[in-house]
């Protein structure tokens, strides 16, 4: 008889907790499936919306683990296991490392920022973070710049985010400006008639905006022209380092001197005060 309650007991015991069992792995397999499903299908909407590769990719990644950490919890309910214990210990830990990846989270915000707001694409020509160069890549937690000796910089993106960008490439048509001095005793107007005549010759200058040479400023020792001519992003360096060139030689050979800085020194001697 007493041989026959145990096996009752064990009959039930393996009834009731057969079946949770049975449950608990149901609802891993299915909530498996349906968070790769879920997270899957995220992943698509996110790149049918033209949203960037890196943040789909992590979006999905996070959906999926979020909803497979639900699904343990779900199978570990169902065997009877008290999870109100487990989802606090796994909150104090995820505040613990919240506070330990401060400033990973920093940057994985302004990843995100960057991403979405896109002050800047790859192929830019940028300056930020203390660095100046060409995005070569933009992560989630890091940009990529090559610089223009070839040196790669990886600038954490709460440093690029919280510093002045400047993109150079923005805007399709840039404005070069060349200042040129010229001699007191050279001849203001000769000099832009040369300086204009250079511009006239070079396809490379937009006709609109109007390029223009002024007279900025009466220096110590020069009179300097502005050269203000627009053009192409793309060949704005291949011409500003031309007509650097070319202004060389046009005034050298029209007789328009560089001048540089000259100081005049009186010596006097200390015995009799009579300049030497």
């Amino acid at each position: 008889m007493e041989d026959f309650a145990v096996y009752e007991r064990l009959v039930e015991l393996i009834t009731v907790y057969g079946v949770r069992i049975l449950g608990a792995v149901v609802i891993f397999i299915v909530g498996k499936w349906a968070a790769g499903l879920l997270s899957k299908f995220l992943h698509r909407i996110l790149r049918r919306s033209a949203v960037e590769k890196t943040l789909s990719k992590f979006l999905k990644n996070i959906t999926y683990y979020g909803l497979f950490a639900f699904v343990i919890v779900a199978a570990l309910s169902n065997l009877g296991i008290e999870t109100a214990s487990f989802i606090a210990v796994l909150g104090a830990a995820g505040l613990a490392i919240g506070f330990a990846l401060q400033g990973s989270l920093s940057n994985f915000a302004s990843g995100v920022l960057i991403i979405l707001f896109k002050p800047f694409k790859v192929d830019d020509h940028i300056e930020a973070g203390g660095a100046e160069g060409i995005v070569e890549e933009i992560q989630i937690f890091k940009t990529i710049i090559r610089t223009f000796d070839y040196k790669k910089v990886f600038i954490p993106n709460s440093q690029v985010m919280n510093d002045v960008i400047v993109n150079h490439a923005a805007n399709k048509v840039r404005r070069l400006d060349l200042n040129v001095g010229i001699g007191y005793d050279d001849d203001i107007k000769k000099a832009k008639s040369v300086l204009e005549d250079i511009l006239s010759k070079d396809e490379r200058i937009l006709s609109e905006p109007a390029p223009s040479i002024i007279v900025k400023e009466l220096g110590d020792s020069s009179v300097n022209l502005s050269v203000r001519p627009y053009v192409d992003y793309s060949d704005y360096y291949p011409l500003k380092f031309a007509l650097t060139e070319q202004i060389k030689l046009r005034f050298d050979n029209e007789g328009i001197e560089f001048p540089y800085p000259q100081q005049d020194v009186h010596l006097f001697r200390a015995d009799k005060g009579i300049e030497a």
